[in-house]
């Protein structure tokens, strides 16, 4: 056995890269040839039928409004009964063949049951699952005094998106339907005082990677990973130290820095897009893509940048780090939509 791994450590390394320079030129050839197809035909949503989590805000409310627009019947869920009201009354105006809505909270997996099972009762079938339900937590972790506060990171965004898909899986083979899942551009991305969320995001994905491995071409899988979107998160709603929701935006403004927020809308857009067109993954805005070259070839690079941009001196706060001197200094009021100058959060 140690005779075969060090010749394969010799051998195997320059073996594998010959064989994708090899492989690489006539797959890529197929794949732009594919995606040229789908982009052409893609699936028509009318009449499908659309579950999203996280619905009464954000993405996950511009989601509901892109479906809609294409005719697709909604099943809309999320905590907040009235704000879901008022995004499903929106996406019936846009044109929704029927919309339902199902308060309720996908860390509860008795909730993420019901979900599905209210779905098939109404409408005896589901094409598209859409795993959108997050928080965002921050806090740099060797200053957090009890890491369980964070627990319900992984409850929301981990469990409750594989949850609602154990529930989902045998009506979505029967419709050979799609699963639509937000993660974050975090899950590969090391962004600073953010670990759990990056974490969280970081399962999300090879989570879905290795079920479309398992489920082959019975489910289609679209794995998205947003940079910075409109959306509460983006407002400076975070799960903070002590364990409770709150608005921050100064240390929105740490966080963000001077990266361009994008508008949920497009991003919104660009998601039903992909999955219409099969896509496996999606990245918004695309620009983000650029950054995991740089942190597969100089990850060191990466690290340092973040350091020296994101980390608080001693004895700081964790929100005076030169990020938000930045943002604040001119570049949020250019990079920022204006819809996050205000700290006003749907309550209900």
């Amino acid at each position: 056995m140690d005779l075969v791994n060090g010749v394969l450590n010799w051998v195997g390394t320059p073996a594998m890269v010959a064989s994708l320079l090899l492989f690489y030129p006539p797959y890529y050839l197929f794949k732009t040839c594919y995606s040229f197809l789908s982009w052409l035909f893609p699936e028509d949503l009318a009449g499908k039928v659309v579950l999203i989590t996280g619905a009464s805000s954000g993405i996950g409310e511009q989601l509901a409004y892109q479906y809609a627009m294409k005719r697709a019947s909604l099943v809309l869920v999320a905590r907040r009964e009235s704000s879901l009201r008022q995004v499903a009354d929106r996406a019936v105006e846009l044109g929704a063949r029927d919309v339902i809505i199902l308060p309720g909270d996908v860390a509860n997996p008795d909730d993420c049951k019901r979900f599905v099972q209210t779905a098939i009762s109404h409408y005896d079938r589901l094409d598209h699952l859409v795993c959108n339900a997050g928080i965002a937590t921050v806090g740099a972790f060797q200053e957090i005094p009890d890491v369980t506060n964070y627990s319900s990171q992984l409850d929301v965004n981990f469990w409750g998106a594989v949850q609602t898909t154990s529930a989902a899986l045998p009506y979505l083979k029967r419709s050979r339907g799609r699963i639509i899942v937000t993660a974050s551009a975090t899950g590969w991305n090391p962004v600073p005082r953010m670990s759990f969320y990056n974490a969280a995001n970081s399962a999300l994905i090879n989570f879905f990677e290795t079920l479309r491995t398992e489920l082959g071409s019975e489910i289609g899988i679209t794995i998205v990973t947003p940079g910075w979107i409109e959306s509460e998160m983006s407002k400076g709603k975070f799960l903070k130290e002590h364990g409770e929701m709150e608005v921050d935006q100064e240390m929105r403004d740490a966080q963000i820095g001077l990266f361009p927020v994008e508008y949920a809308k497009n991003c919104a857009r660009a998601m039903v897009q992909a999955a219409c067109q099969g896509e496996r993954y999606l990245t918004v805005p695309a620009w983000f893509r650029a950054m995991y070259l740089w942190r597969v070839f100089a990850p060191e690079v990466v690290e340092i940048c973040y350091r020296l941009l994101y980390m608080h001196g001693h004895g700081a706060r964790q929100a005076d780090a030169p990020s938000r001197t930045m943002a604040e200094g001119g570049g949020k009021q250019l990079l920022y939509p204006t819809s996050l100058r205000s700290d006003d959060i749907k309550s209900d």
